[in-house]
């Protein structure tokens, strides 16, 4: 165990150890080539340089078939140009984020006793290898497969795992794929896979993860007939698509795994733990608070939907309230109508909710200022109205957040609903008696004013038709009433 020593060469002394059984040189600074001997070592069985700068392998590209090693981890180092060919009895082989080319060699399929293959994070090009039946964990992230997936999953599958995102596969997904019982994480994001959504999935027992994220499917989301199914979901990724239809009611009612709390089984993260020497670890990108960002771990009681950039239309079904531990929900950038669900308030975990962009109208409802976990939300450019609820967790949202929505007032924007209903102060309601003083008065002379410029008028037109002598007398001449 030489696990983080700060070693920077390789150390020789091992070569004397015959009866060595595992060796732990990961987290070091070792450069170069791995030694040629350290393969010969006759009982060595478990080898881990990972996380260090090694860049090639001395002697041949077969210099480990005949190795006694059966796991084999050289991940997170600097190796280039082929892959070499696996030991004949290799169970975990892992060689992620290198620099390796080429193609995936074919000789990896015939190592009968192979479980974990984890080649991600490389160079790879060519197809997929057809031996994916028989494996329990294939991680080929990010390199530049093309091609299709293998349709060759018959009912004795044991794959658990299945990670091909980030490359440039196309056609559809393996319909034998239901055949895979054990299958738990499915992962084809960002390729160019053209195809329906995969209802036919739902019958899987433990499936906890789909990604469709970025492809070309298309069609509905919704069953002809019940709710969607999957009773172990925890992650559907299915945004950056051509997805069309509304959602049914019940769309969200058997989905049992996210409105039960998950209290751990002894893991904290998402992955497979078959072997007690190796943990595998599920990678997902997933967009969270506005954010996308990739998740090299994914806690175990974390639930999320992500179903934006589609076009998506209907209402929102009330059965999102029953999914009361899910954590992020994105339906941005659709075309959904109605109004926001009042059941939302049963969503107590939510973190992150995303309604942006959408055709949404009425109010928000208020009992969401109640969610104390929710840090993110953003309902811009839709149609809502009226006072946006009160609570310190959206008060202190943004402005953008609720931009786009011209009857939205309240905070955090800068338009208020309406006047104070607070009760007058002494000096405001003394105020208010002296102005309705004032206008009790003016509306007093004008009532008198009105009826005596007519009394006048009336008055000095009798007198300029009859001229009585004692007001001409008064006033002194006749010429003074003319003019």
């Amino acid at each position: 165990m030489l696990k983080s020593c700060n070693i920077s060469e390789f150390p020789k002394f091992l070569k004397t150890l015959q009866n060595l059984g595992r060796l732990d040189l990961s987290n070091n600074r070792i450069k170069g080539k791995v030694p040629e001997w350290l393969w010969s070592l006759p009982r060595l069985s478990i080898v881990n340089l990972s996380n260090n700068s090694f860049n090639g392998f001395e002697g041949s590209a077969d210099i480990l078939r005949n190795s006694s090693v059966t796991m084999l981890d050289f991940s997170l180092n600097a190796f280039t140009g082929s892959l070499p060919v696996p030991p004949l009895l290799i169970n975990l082989f892992s060689a992620w984020n290198n620099s390796f080319t080429g193609n995936i060699p074919l000789s990896t399929c015939n190592r009968s006793s192979l479980n974990v293959l984890d080649l991600s994070y490389n160079n790879f090009s060519g197809s997929i290898p057809q031996c994916l039946s028989k494996l329990t964990t294939v991680n080929l992230r990010k390199n530049n497969l093309q091609g299709t997936i293998p349709d060759i999953f018959d009912s004795n599958s044991l794959l658990q795992t299945l990670d091909v995102g980030y490359n440039q596969i196309n056609g559809k997904l393996p319909r034998s794929l239901v055949n895979c019982s054990f299958l738990k994480f499915l992962n084809v994001e960002h390729n160019k896979i053209k195809d329906l959504f995969p209802f036919s999935l739902k019958v899987l027992p433990d499936l906890e993860v789909i990604s469709l994220r970025s492809n070309r499917f298309y069609g509905p989301i919704s069953p002809t007939q019940g709710p969607l199914g999957f009773p172990e979901l925890r992650i559907l990724e299915i945004s950056d698509n051509n997805f069309t239809g509304s959602l049914s009611p019940d769309y969200f009612v058997n989905w049992s795994a996210s409105s039960n709390k998950i209290y751990g089984d002894g893991w904290m993260y998402m992955g497979d733990y078959e072997n007690a020497l190796y943990q595998y670890f599920y990678t997902l990108d997933l967009q969270n608070k506005g954010l996308y960002m990739e998740h090299e771990k994914v806690l175990t009681f974390y639930a999320a939907i992500d179903f934006s950039a589609n076009r998506l239309g209907g209402q929102i079904p009330d059965s999102i309230g029953l999914l009361t531990e899910l954590i992020a929900l994105n339906l941005s950038n659709n075309l959904f109508t109605g109004q926001i669900p009042l059941p939302f308030a049963n969503v107590t975990e939510l973190e992150s909710l995303d309604l942006s962009r959408n055709k949404l109208s009425g109010k928000i409802p208020q009992e969401l200022g109640t969610l104390s976990f929710l840090a993110y939300i953003n309902v811009s450019h839709n149609q809502l109205m009226g006072e946006i609820p009160k609570g310190t967790q959206i008060s202190g949202q943004p402005i953008s957040s609720f931009a786009g929505n011209a009857g939205l007032c309240g905070l955090p924007l800068q338009e208020t609903c309406f006047a104070s209903s607070a009760p007058p102060t002494q000096q405001e309601k003394h105020e208010d008696d002296e102005e309705e003083e004032e206008v009790l008065s003016w509306k007093a002379v004008a009532t008198g004013y009105g009826p005596g410029l007519l009394f006048g008028l009336a008055i000095g037109h009798v007198l300029a038709l009859y001229k009585p002598e004692w007001l001409v007398k008064i006033i002194g001449s006749e010429k003074c009433i003319y003019h």
